[in-house]
């Protein structure tokens, strides 16, 4: 047999093995890009709505955090830095949209949520972040930029929905009706030149963005509420106010002072009506609270 022929025949059917082996294998299946899920946030106010009643506004701004959950969905601890994310600006305009686009960890890790109104840049500490009320509230934008409010929501699983999350109003509100004595008609009060201090009263605060709680601090000061549909309004920082001078209402130049000691409570709004009047040369005060107080706590200033 010709040498060359025998060594043909050995390698060609190796080669037709090997073409067949090729032809025949399964290739490796890529498996599909995950897409995280982009965190979208939605909010309501509990209570009554924002500031001024009427909900959020355009361009209004809040900060968001958002904490992983850890093995086994256990929970994990606020920080001020390294958060899965810390401090994002969201501006609202009919919906909440974020400075740069926020994601999900992964499909399944859980998250608590932490948010709070205005908008703060630079927070040092969230356990501790600084705030203060306008000591002059006496125009609609200084009393709305008095406002704050927190909310929280925990163990959220990924969803492309929006997370919604209940915004609180932290800080207390005073609303002083001015109402006409002995001495007075409702016509000539209204004719009257009037004006009312708020007075005894610490404008700074800490706030725990974990816990939702406001410690006062700083000196006691004086604030100038708002005058809007015959009521003065203030937004004032939690806090037990010794005996004081609490309110002073000024007609026509003549001043009539409560003498009082006060605790306003954070998430409510506590309503003065304050009746003046020229024989006692004084005024007599009725107080209830925004949730319902069936107490007097009236008391006439000298």
């Amino acid at each position: 047999m010709n040498t060359k022929y025998l060594m043909a025949c050995m390698i060609l059917p190796f080669a037709i093995t090997s073409c067949s082996s090729d032809a025949t294998e399964e290739k490796p299946v890529t498996p599909p890009a995950v897409t995280k899920k982009e965190i979208k946030i939605g909010t309501n106010v509990s209570g009554i709505t924002k500031a001024t009643d009427t909900g959020f506004d355009a361009n209004d701004k809040c900060g968001l955090y958002v904490v992983n959950r850890g093995g086994g969905n256990s929970s994990s601890t606020l920080q001020s830095m390294g958060n899965h994310v810390d401090n994002m600006r969201f501006t609202y305009n009919g919906t909440w949209t974020p400075d740069t686009p926020i994601y999900w960890m992964d499909n399944t890790t859980h998250a608590d949520f932490y948010l709070y109104f205005p908008y703060q840049n630079g927070i040092g500490d969230v356990n501790a972040m600084p705030f203060s009320v306008k000591t002059d509230q006496s125009s609609e934008s200084a009393y709305k930029a008095s406002e704050l409010l927190i909310g929280s929501i925990k163990d959220v699983a990924p969803t492309e929905a929006a997370v919604i999350i209940n915004a609180k109003h932290v800080l207390s509100r005073m609303v002083v009706n001015v109402a006409a004595g002995n001495g007075f008609t409702t016509e000539s009060l209204a004719a009257a030149n009037v004006g009312v201090t708020i007075n005894g009263i610490k404008v700074s605060a800490t706030v725990d963005l974990a816990t939702s709680a406001v410690s006062a601090t700083g000196d006691a000061q004086s604030i100038k509420p708002w005058n809007t549909d015959g009521a003065w309004k203030a937004l004032v920082i939690p806090q037990s106010v010794e005996e004081t001078n609490l309110i002073t209402v000024n007609v026509d130049g003549k001043d009539y002072n409560l003498k009082k000691a006060f605790t306003f409570v954070g998430g409510k709004s506590h309503k003065f009506t304050v009746t003046v009047s020229k024989t006692s040369n004084g005024i007599n005060v009725n107080i209830d609270g925004w949730e319902t107080d069936d107490t007097d706590n009236g008391g006439v200033a000298e």
